[in-house]
């Protein structure tokens, strides 16, 4: 990253990963940044930020989308957010501002710039999260070591993981009873969906399990815009959002999060069918 023009002036072709300039003009390597992470995943980096950063850690990392697109990764509170970082072949996008160079870009967050994302949580970017941590060189000794005669094959291996994909901010949800609107504040991590009376409240109003979710659509049924649906074998719930992208992003991430539960569902009863085969 950095400047990338050649000495003609037009645009270069390098990857901006290849070098930047420094102050005394030596070429350096992108991997030389401490919380630039390459190409992890935004899987790794949520599990990363939220288990071991704090509120304001980020990381800079490879984005899946393109070449000459960065990911900045960013931990608010409970959930992780991602922002795009743009190279142009010249020149660095973040947010409103442009940057010539990867010094300049990083003396913007030596400055500890306050961000806001559309769902309206400012985050001070505090703490770079470093590439390389230190981890102790200890390891447990095995005590006990059976090997259990089940008749199970390697094809029984599941792989399984909580999904992360975090996401937070207000929506405005239908009442159950009274059909009233109300703002809440709802937290998306793992497989739950919580909402609170407002952002600074401790304790959720209610948690949703998504795997009992069945569908999350568009809905134009009420009277409001913006408007998606989670359906639930003992409810449908009835949100909006403020704009009509902030509803695509609930709505995308929360499919998402659905395909991947009926993965691994399927996954695990892949399994004990394969187990059921080899037992008759």
């Amino acid at each position: 990253m950095g400047r990338a023009e050649s000495r003609e002036g037009k645009m270069s072709t390098q990857d901006p990963s290849d070098l930047w300039s420094r102050l005394d003009g030596e070429a350096e390597l992108l991997q030389d940044l401490g919380w630039y992470h390459g190409n992890l995943t935004r899987h790794a980096a949520e599990a990363l930020l939220l288990s071991n950063g704090c509120d304001g850690s980020y990381l800079l990392r490879d984005s899946n989308e393109m070449t000459g697109l960065y990911s900045l990764s960013v931990r608010a509170k409970d959930s992780v957010k991602h922002f795009h970082v743009e190279y142009t072949g010249y020149s660095f996008k973040f947010g409103f501002n442009e940057f010539s160079s990867l010094k300049d870009f990083v003396k913007h967050f030596a400055n500890q710039p306050l961000i806001g994302s559309e769902t309206g949580t400012l985050i001070v970017l505090k703490h770079p999260y470093p590439r390389k941590v230190e981890e102790p060189s200890i390891y447990e000794s095995v005590r006990v070591h059976t090997a259990m005669q089940t008749g199970r094959t390697e094809n029984d291996l599941v792989l399984t993981a909580p999904s992360l994909g975090t996401k937070e901010g207000y929506l405005t949800k239908q009442g159950g009873l009274v059909k009233t609107w109300k703002t809440r504040w709802f937290t998306l991590h793992r497989n739950e969906l919580k909402y609170f009376k407002d952002q600074m409240s401790p304790e959720p109003i209610r948690s949703l399990d998504l795997t009992e979710c069945s569908a999350v659509q568009f809905d134009y049924s009420q009277e409001r815009v913006n408007c998606f649906c989670l359906v639930f074998p003992f409810r449908t719930f009835y949100l909006c959002a403020k704009t009509g992208v902030e509803a695509d992003e609930w709505i995308k991430i929360l499919r998402w999060k659905l395909s991947q539960i009926r993965k691994q569902l399927d996954q695990g009863e892949g399994a004990i069918r394969s187990r059921s085969f080899i037992f008759k």
